[in-house]
């Protein structure tokens, strides 16, 4: 597996896998960087998984957006990748001064992915609450 920081063009590919997934895209203007902030992992040449890193101004990170690649159908090496993705952005934000990553999913799959990455499960039971401004 290997890693590169996503590109401007990901974007369509990444909206095309929110839609497989039954989720709604989120728009390119509120993901960091303008959708260049966050890391792919391809497997063999394949896409399989993406997430992006948003920076605060105080000690916490956020890794948000997480999406595989629905045709992707070999279900250890999604779990696999998405190990390393997490990994990944947690070392980057390691690196970047962060001394907190923070995450909210409602993926079983992925929030497990989280747990063996040694991520502590917070709120169980919440509400997202969103205002667009």
């Amino acid at each position: 597996m290997e890693v590169r920081r996503l590109e401007h063009v990901d974007y369509d590919m990444l909206s095309k896998w929110w839609s497989d997934w039954r989720w709604t895209p989120p728009l390119r203007e509120i993901l960091p960087d303008n959708g260049k902030g966050g890391i792919m992992v391809i497997d063999n040449g394949v896409p399989v998984c993406a997430g992006f890193l948003y920076q605060t101004n105080s000690g916490i990170a956020w890794i948000e957006f997480i999406i595989s690649n629905f045709e992707y159908k070999d279900k250890d090496g999604r779990k696999e990748a998405l190990l390393y993705l997490i990994e990944v952005l947690t070392n980057m934000a390691k690196v970047a001064g962060f001394s907190l990553c923070y995450s909210i999913s409602m993926s079983n799959p992925l929030v497990n992915s989280f747990k063996e990455a040694g991520y502590v499960a917070g709120a169980t039971n919440f509400v997202e609450l969103i205002k667009k401004i």
